[in-house]
C-alpha cells in the first residue's frame, strides 16, 4: 500500500483534542502586505506572529503556540460584513491525516457554500498525524498538545480578537472526523459532524491501522507517542475514543457519514456504524448517511453539503446580504 493511503489510515483512525488558553501581542500584516511590528512578548508566551489577508474572505494567521512549542497556521473564511459586528456564529472544519489548514479551501467548494451565510469558518492546522490530541509521550506529556492549543489557546483568541461568538459547530473528515466528535464531547460545540472518521478506535483492526498509518504516513514517528499501547494504556485510548465518550454528546446535534469502497473507508464505515449504534443505545439522536464511495474529498464535500443545514441551524447562522 502506498504511504499516502496508509497515511490516510491515520485520518480514519486517530484524532481528538481541542482546548484554548490566551494569546498575546501580534505583528499585523495588512491586506496590502505592509508589516506593522508590535512589542514582542517573552519567547515562552503564545503569540500571533503574522496576520495576512489573502483576499476578500480568506485570512491566514501564523501563531506561535506554547502548547505545541512550535509555530502553526490557521485559515479563516470571513463572513460578509465581518468587520461590522462581533459575535459571529462559528464553524470549525478539521482536516484529515497528512493534510493541513489549506485543504478544505483547496479541495472542496466550502468558500462557495458559505459565501452568503453569516458564519465565520475556522480551519486550523492539526498536524499531519496530530490526532487532535495532547500526546501521551510515554506518560511524560508535553508537546505536541493539539487539544490544548485548539481549545485553550485558539478558541479564546478567535473570540477576543476575530469577532467569533460563543455559538459554534464543528465538522471534519477522516482524522478530523474523530477530532470533531472528541471536541464536541468536551462540551464546546452545539453540533458536530464526522465524515469518514474513526469513531471507535478500539474496534477490530483499528489499533493496527493506527500503528501502520503513523509509522509509514509520518515516517520516523513512534506511534505509541500519541496514546501509548492499546492494551497497556487502554484508559488513554478510551479517553480518546468517541465510542467510549458517546454519553458526553447528549444535547449536541450530530451527523455521522461513511462510505464503502476502499480499505480505509470500509474501516471508517464499521467504526461509524458501531458509534451510531452506541448513540442509539444511549437514546442520543444522530443523523447518519452510509453510502457507496471512497475515502476522498469528493465524498467529504458532498457530506458537508448534506450536514450543512443541521450545523447552521444549531448555531443560528443566517444568510447575510
Amino acid at each position: 500500500m502506498r504511504p499516502r493511503l496508509l497515511g490516510c489510515l491515520v485520518g480514519a483512525v486517530i484524532a481528538a483534542g481541542l482546548c484554548l488558553a490566551a494569546l498575546a501581542v501580534m505583528i499585523v500584516l495588512r491586506p496590502g502586505g505592509q508589516e506593522t511590528p508590535r512589542p514582542r512578548p517573552s519567547p515562552s508566551a503564545t503569540e500571533i506572529v503574522a496576520e495576512r489577508r489573502l483576499d476578500e474572505r480568506r485570512m491566514e494567521l501564523t501563531i506561535r503556540s506554547r502548547a505545541l512549542d512550535a509555530t502553526t497556521k490557521v485559515r479563516l473564511l470571513l463572513p460578509r460584513g465581518w468587520e461590522s459586528r462581533t459575535g459571529w456564529p462559528v464553524l470549525w472544519l478539521l482536516h484529515g491525516g497528512l493534510d493541513d489548514e489549506t485543504s478544505w479551501t483547496a479541495k472542496t467548494d466550502v468558500e462557495a457554500l458559505t459565501r452568503d451565510t453569516g458564519v465565520l469558518v475556522v480551519m486550523p492546522d492539526g498536524g499531519k498525524c496530530g490526532s487532535y490530541s495532547d500526546w501521551w509521550n510515554g506518560g511524560a506529556g508535553g508537546p505536541p498538545r493539539w487539544e490544548t492549543y485548539h481549545l485553550k489557546e485558539l478558541r479564546p483568541l478567535l473570540e477576543a480578537r476575530y469577532r467569533a461568538g460563543g455559538r459554534q459547530a464543528i465538522a471534519g473528515y477522516s482524522m478530523g472526523g474523530q477530532g470533531a466528535m472528541l471536541y464536541a464531547a468536551k462540551g464546546h460545540f452545539e453540533a458536530a459532524a464526522s465524515f469518514s472518521g474513526a469513531l471507535h478506535i478500539l474496534g477490530p483492526g483499528v489499533p493496527q491501522a493506527v500503528m501502520a498509518g503513523t509509522a509509514l504516513g509520518c515516517f520516523g514517528t513512534d506511534w505509541k507517542r500519541i496514546w501509548g499501547d492499546p492494551e497497556e494504556q487502554r484508559e488513554v485510548w478510551r479517553a480518546h475514543n468517541p465510542y467510549d465518550l458517546a454519553d458526553e454528546l447528549k444535547g449536541v446535534r450530530l451527523y455521522v457519514a461513511a462510505g464503502e469502497g476502499d480499505l480505509v473507508e470500509d474501516l471508517a464505515n464499521r467504526a461509524a456504524r458501531a458509534f451510531a449504534g452506541r448513540l442509539d443505545e444511549l437514546g442520543i439522536p444522530v443523523r447518519t448517511h452510509f453510502y457507496r464511495g471512497g475515502h476522498n474529498h469528493t465524498s467529504w464535500q458532498r457530506e458537508l453539503h448534506r450536514a450543512f443545514p443541521l450545523l447552521m441551524s444549531a448555531i443560528g447562522a443566517k444568510p447575510v446580504r
